[in-house]
């Protein structure tokens, strides 16, 4: 979806007006409507308070441009699990397992790495196989890479 259906919906679904958008994001009527109507879109500051206001992140403003993952574990990453700051505010670089009010949950990869060949591996992907791949992979993410 667009972002202009994007703000549509929300700003239907929160029972909205036009104006109470606007009055609510600091912007006039005719910014909502030209951004509903496709012909612009929010600036980063408003997309910040719209996401602040609908409880979803800027890449679903924005109509998921992007494949969101989180940096530390790498599991892909949406408005359910990704992490918030301690203002309230996304942060879509990690999961909320990962990053929960403002603290990294993990202090070491190889402490993640254990949690998740715990938690992941099963009959079909034995812990030696799944410890080789989070080994290989992680390290790769940005949470580890300078690390």
């Amino acid at each position: 979806m667009e972002t202009k259906g994007v703000i549509l919906e929300l700003r239907t679904k929160k029972g909205l007006s036009q104006d109470e958008l606007a009055e609510k994001v600091y912007v006039t009527r005719q910014a909502v409507s030209r951004w509903e109507n496709g012909e612009t879109v929010p600036n980063t500051e408003t997309l910040k308070l719209l996401s602040k206001l609908f409880d979803v992140s800027i890449n679903t403003l924005l109509g998921s441009p992007r494949k969101l993952i989180c940096q530390c574990c790498g599991m892909p990453l949406d408005d359910s699990t990704i992490s918030k700051e301690t203002d309230g505010t996304f942060n879509e670089e990690y999961c909320k397992w990962c990053y929960t009010d403002g603290n990294f949950v993990y202090k070491n990869l190889e402490e993640l790495t254990d949690f998740l060949v715990g938690h992941m591996s099963n009959e079909n992907w034995p812990p030696e196989q799944a410890r080789a791949y989070f080994e290989e992979q992680l390290p790769k993410l940005n949470c580890w890479k300078n690390k």
